[in-house]
């Protein structure tokens, strides 16, 4: 039986939502497969690595005792000579576990942004998920805009600043958005998800501010100009050569109001089921598929296939767009390359369910890594004979 270990929380704002999507989507899903051998691995907020059973539940994360609970759990080693193998220290011993497939479940830095997969590369250990090059360069906003504007990919305007030029002088900054760009603009953090540090601004005095919150957070920001007659549409994605998309999904939230942290998870939280046609997903409610004409979803599904492409994405992610309705025209928003719960009530939806999802998902992991296993990666030289 193969071993799967399932990384969670991190070093990132977004260490909550981590957690949920670790418990609820991938290490209960993967137990019932029967296929694996699955072994949670919590990373705390300074950085500490644990591997226990009890972590594989939701109640130690919720008891008011959790910070006394994880003080006795040992934290662990890991070892990186040929493989990953996780060392777990007892009283009595040290057990070496070998990890045979790594799942991330790590939104964030140190995760989703590449950090750990640069970390699993190097062990040389298959892992689900984008790879290092495409996890960089979707969690940059900048970067990935940058990329797709090759492949001539539209998006809508846009502008960025790093957080020292806007504390050296936010006047200019100020000046170049509102010479570049039409009210209302987002400013956020270009690294961040979770819509963490987004705030939506229409004068000067509010973009100020808004600018201010984002270098909170973050060294690069991105200012992107609002779309009018806005529908938002989000699109999960699963393979490697061959991509399947998923269905495209519109979330129900205003322009206005703008799908923000609270509306993803805080509002959406307390709501379940089905109301009015309406779905309960991992983000409160939405519409599944979207109701918008044909030829513009068939055209939104082909846009988030190339914007998947383009950066290189592989195993799984999701696509973000913007749509002008009266115009017809769909703009490439943002990459998200680990989907908050994996967006399986999407995929359940499009006919794959749960358990079926994470077992693809880590074919898709072995695949790959087979595939680079055939690559060439030494070459043999005299270059130091000559000194």
């Amino acid at each position: 039986m193969k071993t799967v270990a399932v990384f969670f929380g991190g070093r990132s704002t977004e260490h909550d939502i981590s957690i949920i999507t670790a418990l609820t989507s991938i290490i209960k899903p993967l137990e019932l497969t029967g296929l694996y051998r699955v072994l949670p691995v919590y990373i705390d907020r300074s950085g500490n690595w644990y591997c226990d059973e009890r972590l594989s539940h939701i109640s130690f994360f919720r008891s008011k005792q959790f910070e006394k609970n994880l003080s006795q759990v040992k934290p662990i080693g890991v070892k990186l000579s040929n493989g990953l193998t996780l060392l777990m220290t007892s009283r009595i011993k040290q057990r070496e576990i070998r990890v045979d497939v790594a799942f991330p479940a790590m939104h964030g830095t140190y995760g989703e942004d590449g950090s750990l997969m640069g970390l699993l590369e190097m062990a040389g250990v298959p892992y689900v998920g984008c790879n290092l090059a495409a996890s960089v360069i979707a969690m940059d906003k900048v970067l990935a805009k940058q990329v797709t504007q090759t492949d001539n990919i539209p998006s809508t305007p846009w502008v960025w600043c790093t957080a020292a030029e806007t504390a050296l002088n936010t006047d200019t900054v100020i000046a170049r958005a509102e010479e570049q760009l039409a009210w209302p603009m987002f400013v956020k953090p270009a690294h961040l998800g979770s819509s963490i540090g987004i705030s939506r601004v229409t004068n000067r005095l509010e973009l100020r501010n808004a600018l201010e919150v984002a270098t909170h957070y973050d060294d690069k920001i991105i200012i992107e100009q609002g779309v009018a007659n806005l529908v938002e549409v989000t699109l999960p994605i699963m393979g490697n050569e061959a991509p399947r998309p998923a269905l495209l999904e519109r979330p129900l939230t205003t322009a206005k109001d703008f799908f923000d942290f609270d509306t993803k998870y805080l509002q959406g939280g307390k709501k379940g089921g089905k109301a009015g046609g309406k779905t309960a997903g991992a983000q409160g409610y939405s519409e599944l598929p979207a109701d918008i004409p044909k030829t513009l979803y068939d055209r939104a599904i082909e846009v988030g296939l190339e914007v998947y492409r383009s950066l290189g994405c592989s195993g799984t992610a999701r696509v973000d767009m913007l749509i002008d309705s009266k115009k017809d025209e769909i703009y490439f928003n943002e990459v998200n390359p680990l989907p908050g719960s994996l967006y399986a009530h999407n995929w359940r939806a499009a006919g794959v369910a749960g358990v079926e999802l994470v077992e693809k998902l880590v074919t898709l992991a072995e695949e790959r890594h087979g595939i680079l296993a055939k690559r060439t990666r030494i070459f043999s030289s005299s270059f130091l004979q000559q000194f």
